[in-house]
């Protein structure tokens, strides 16, 4: 998996937990939704200022859309560092 796609499935993950449209993401990160659709498809490389944006917004610590910290399909958690 490319960074790009690591950090698209952590902002859609997080932004579904936390039941907010990809128009309530964009509003709170000051970005356009359009960016966030890109984004969480893996098609943008988000700056750092902007992913610093994007993890207030969804009020976790920027690292965490880095990781592969998320919940495998099995419900096993998966730590890996990606790609």
């Amino acid at each position: 998996m490319r960074w790009e796609e690591v950090v698209g499935h952590n902002v859609k993950r997080l932004r579904k937990a936390r039941e907010l449209t990809q128009e309530a993401l964009a509003h709170a990160a000051d970005i356009d939704t359009r960016y966030v659709g890109g984004i969480e498809r893996g098609q943008e490389n988000p700056s750092v200022a902007v992913l610093g944006r994007i993890a207030a917004a969804l009020d976790v610590h920027p690292a965490v859309l880095l990781t592969g910290d998320r919940e495998a399909a099995d419900g096993e958690r998966d730590d890996r560092i990606c790609p």
